[in-house]
């Protein structure tokens, strides 16, 4: 297992790294972001929402695409300190693509480092203020937390962007009611 690991890791860093942008700077999502809330169902919306994933998974560079794929299939297959090394490799290279950053917090939530995550989450946002994923995640921490009040915010801001986001839109009525409950 650990020879695969190897091989990918040679194969990624031997692909040659070729000119791209931040996927977040893309300009097709202005566009997307606006169809997204723009959206009269969960159907009218999932395929917006894919469109935008695909984008931002993908920073146009050979190399830093190829590394986030083994870091995906790494952290897909449990094996989170790997694709923690991996993604660390993928930050360190792009520094400016919000995504590497939010995979890598989605890897520091897996293995329980909450503040590693929050700090990642943050360079996320920073990169890309409209990443519904990243808010999502932050309010995901915020629960285990048990800070109801920050996890409501988190969940309620990637609603305004992302206004049929799964996660949010189960537990902000839930949020309300209980923070309503407690008198705050």
């Amino acid at each position: 297992m650990n020879r695969w690991f190897a091989v990918c890791g040679a194969v990624a860093v031997i692909m040659g790294a070729g000119d791209g942008q931040a996927a977040q700077d893309d300009e097709r999502l202005d566009g997307l972001f606006e169809r997204l809330l723009s959206s009269v169902t969960v159907e009218d919306a999932r395929p917006v929402e894919q469109e935008i994933w695909r984008i931002w998974t993908h920073a146009g560079v050979e190399r830093v695409d190829s590394l986030m794929s083994l870091g995906i299939a790494a952290m897909s297959g449990g094996h989170h300190t790997h694709a923690l090394r991996i993604f660390d490799h993928v930050v360190s290279l792009a520094p400016d693509f919000a995504e590497g950053w939010n995979k890598r917090a989605t890897v520091h939530y897996l293995i329980g480092d909450f503040e590693a995550s929050i700090a990642d989450i943050q360079r996320t946002l920073a990169l890309e203020p409209r990443h519904f994923g990243a808010l999502s995640g932050l309010g995901l921490i915020s629960l285990a937390l048990g800070e109801d009040g920050a996890a409501l915010k988190a969940f309620e801001k990637a609603l305004e962007i992302h206004p049929y986001l799964p996660a949010a839109k189960e537990y902000v009525p839930k949020l309300r009611l209980r923070l309503e409950g407690r008198g705050i």
